[in-house]
This record gives C-alpha cells, sequence and structure tokens, in this order.
C-alpha cells in the first residue's frame, strides 16, 4: 500500500497476514521496500513464529526480487504469485488492506514514519483482538487461534 506524509513525502505500507486465522502480522511503513528490507521483515517474524510453508502476494517489484525469491527457495517456502490485475485472488489481505486503508490512512494526516508505525501497531492490536469474521465463527484472528490450540 502507498500513501504520503504531510509533507508530500510518499510512502509505503507493508502488511502481511496469516490466511488460517486473519492475523494481521506485519502492518508497516517505509518510504521504499527493496527486496532486501522484505526479506528483513520475514525472518524477524519467522524468529517468533513458524515458518510460512507458503506465501500468495501480488508481483509487486519486492516481492520478485531476487534476494526475495532466493529466501524462499532456501526455506522451501512456496511463492504463490497471483495473476496481474486479480487482486480477488488474494482476498483475505485485499480485505485487510481496505479496512486499514479507511481506519488508518484515510483516517490520519501522518507527518513522520515512526507516527502512521506506532497507529499502525495500535491498529494491528486491535484488528487481532476485535474484529470479528464469520468465517471464523464470528471470532477476531488471536480468539480464534487461542481456541483452535485448546481444541
Amino acid at each position: 500500500m502507498s500513501d504520503s506524509l504531510s509533507n508530500g513525502r510518499r510512502f509505503r505500507v507493508l502488511n502481511v497476514m496469516d490466511d488460517y486465522n486473519r492475523e494481521s502480522l506485519i502492518n508497516e511503513a517505509f518510504f521504499s521496500i527493496p527486496g532486501v528490507k522484505l526479506v528483513q521483515k520475514l525472518k524477524e517474524l519467522i524468529f517468533s513464529r513458524p515458518k510460512p510453508k507458503r506465501i500468495r502476494t501480488d508481483n509487486g517489484p519486492e516481492f520478485v526480487s531476487k534476494v526475495f525469491i532466493e529466501f524462499c527457495s532456501k526455506n522451501d517456502i512456496e511463492l504463490q504469485y497471483i495473476q496481474p490485475g486479480k487482486p480477488s485472488q488474494n482476498a483475505y489481505i485485499e480485505r485487510l488492506n481496505r479496512t486499514f486503508r479507511e481506519d488508518v490512512l484515510d483516517a490520519y494526516l501522518f507527518g513522520s514514519l515512526p507516527e502512521v508505525n506506532a497507529i499502525s501497531y495500535e491498529w494491528q492490536i486491535d484488528y487481532n483482538s476485535n474484529h470479528p469474521y464469520k468465517s471464523l465463527n464470528g471470532l477476531s484472528p488471536w480468539l480464534y487461534l487461542n481456541k483452535s490450540l485448546i481444541t
């Protein structure tokens, strides 16, 4: 996703979610997201949770970069690219992106990246704690995950 600060400087937001429980895993803003930064954020994520079996994404430059493709290959992570112009093939993240755009990017005028990231983090906690999904039996991502771990 992209937006701009109040001074006009553009920034991009990396949103990552877990399709299993619709959990928002990363919502972080950067002035650019080269493949190296993407891989760094994924390594940080994998440090604290299981490595994904596959990653479904669009064909953005960071996702087709050599460093990202090599990282996935070395870590036995299957890459699933959606067809260009077919965002419905990645509907879960598109819904998350829409909600993030409405609740965060369109709701605030940002002066700095730290401000974007602070508000994004607060939103992420609220989203994972309180955003119910019909497909998760009306539970939020974290409640659904906790219930599935107990069962």
